[in-house]
């Protein structure tokens, strides 16, 4: 008798994300097989929503290194009223580009460019909440919280997902404070304001 040996299942869910909150809950968002591209995992941007509060209107938004989209669309999906989802990778780009159709995403931009020349650019003060992602081999988080901080509204905030914890002092040169920090695996989430 010949057995047959099932190959190992994988999942459609590890080639995917979906948004957590707001009017597209439980969309899915394709997760290309790329190099360094790794989505924020969903329990971090439970969290990370829980500590903006789930309602988002109004507010003007960047993501710098959008990979999925999913933090932007996240907010967009809660109330946003402009999101710039800035991407290097053209297919990565065309992927955000067919997903703001599908769902019809009149808040959302996307844009091909260099995250931190798009930050670069951004009028002083101007925008409210601004995701930092990038990838984390690249040596980019500190000229990528110095442009962010230079666009951020008075009372805006960063989120910033980085392989290790940022602490005030590190930060006290680019004039932000730590509000929130959680590690989740290689992880650290930290949700930055303008220090007094």
């Amino acid at each position: 008798m010949t057995r047959h040996i099932k190959p190992p299942s994988h999942s459609r869910a590890a080639n995917e994300v979906r948004i957590i909150g707001g009017q597209w809950k439980r969309t899915r968002l394709p997760v290309a097989d790329k190099p360094g591209l790794r989505p924020t995992p969903g329990r971090v941007r439970e969290t990370l929503f829980n500590w903006l509060g789930q309602d988002l209107t109004g507010r003007r938004c960047v993501d710098a290194f959008a990979g999925t989209g999913a933090l932007g669309l996240e907010a967009a999906s809660r109330g946003a009223a402009e999101v710039l989802l800035v991407e290097q990778d053209a297919q990565l780009v065309s992927q955000l580009g067919a997903v703001q159709a599908k769902l019809g995403a009149a808040a959302v931009k996307v844009e091909r460019a260099n995250g931190l020349a798009v930050l670069g650019r951004l009028a002083a003060g101007s925008i409210d909440l601004i995701f930092l992602d990038p990838p984390f081999d690249a040596d980019l988080f500190g000229k990528a919280i110095a442009a962010a901080a230079a666009a951020l509204a008075d009372e805006g905030l960063i989120y910033l997902e980085a392989p290790v914890a940022w602490d005030d002092a590190k930060l006290a040169p680019y004039g932000l404070t730590v509000y929130r920090h959680l590690r989740a695996g290689a992880v650290h989430a930290h949700l930055l304001g303008r220090a007094a």
